[in-house]
């Protein structure tokens, strides 16, 4: 799940935004509203956000003087203004997007599709970085009986079921976890798993065949059949052929 927050000193702005985002449910939830650049200044680097949606022309501070401000800082930046003047500065400050307001849904999803590409991919590099030993390759899944320690590549899928989450191994065994998919989304989708809809998780490593549909259909090897959400089928088609 990508992590956000909005900095707009407009209350009518960063609330229309947070609307429109609310159609991506499934990759990004908004964590913090500030309408106070001087507040985010001191609690931004609290929140290690992975992206920020922020206004340019702001009372006080405007967004580059935010920005230069926190220094460094590891979150992407969407810039969302109403004044397309800035959108060199906002180059030259390496931001992921520049929307313009009123923002247009098909470029706020152009931009969060970007994003998603961008999130996953420093995910995968940090992953990478920091795997050095067995230990990083296992997930610690508690249930009422005691802790397990599974292989994440013995792992097939994860499914929802209410608050809980089902996992489903190569040997055919399922453990049941109370926690949700949410919580294991983090651990999961820095390897080779992608959630495809609402409900499931995927180890891409057990597909064997994409069916075309509205959004598709993902064939198992263990014989499932896994329907993937139209939000998602670009994503998952990306993470299957690599491009």
């Amino acid at each position: 799940m990508i992590r956000a927050i909005i900095i707009d000193d407009e209350v009518k702005g960063s609330t229309l935004l947070h609307h429109k985002l609310k159609d991506f449910a499934e990759d990004l939830i908004v964590e913090h509203i500030f309408n106070d650049p001087l507040i985010a200044l001191r609690e931004i680097t609290a929140l290690q956000p992975d992206v920020v949606f922020l206004d340019v022309e702001m009372p006080v501070m405007n967004g580059f003087q935010l920005l230069e401000n926190i220094g460094q800082f590891e979150f992407e930046v969407i810039f969302v203004t109403a004044y397309q003047v800035y959108t060199l500065e906002a180059l030259r400050a390496n931001a992921l997007d520049f929307l313009l307001k009123p923002v247009d849904p098909e470029e706020l999803s152009c931009a969060v599709h970007k994003l998603k590409i961008k999130i996953l991919t420093k995910r995968k590099l940090a992953a990478t970085t920091t795997r050095s030993g067995t230990n990083h390759m296992k997930i610690s899944l508690p249930t009422i009986e005691g802790i397990y320690f599974v292989k994440k590549s013995d792992i097939i899928k994860v499914e929802a079921m209410s608050n809980y989450s089902v996992f489903y191994q190569v040997n055919g065994t399922k453990i049941i976890v109370s926690k949700t998919l949410k919580e294991y989304e983090p651990l999961l989708e820095m390897d080779s798993f992608i959630r495809v809809n609402r409900s499931v998780i995927v180890n891409l490593d057990y597909v064997l065949r994409y069916k075309k549909g509205d959004g598709g259909t993902l064939e198992l090897e263990d014989g499932s059949e896994i329907e993937v959400s139209s939000s998602k089928r670009s994503l998952v088609i990306e993470r299957l052929t690599g491009h």
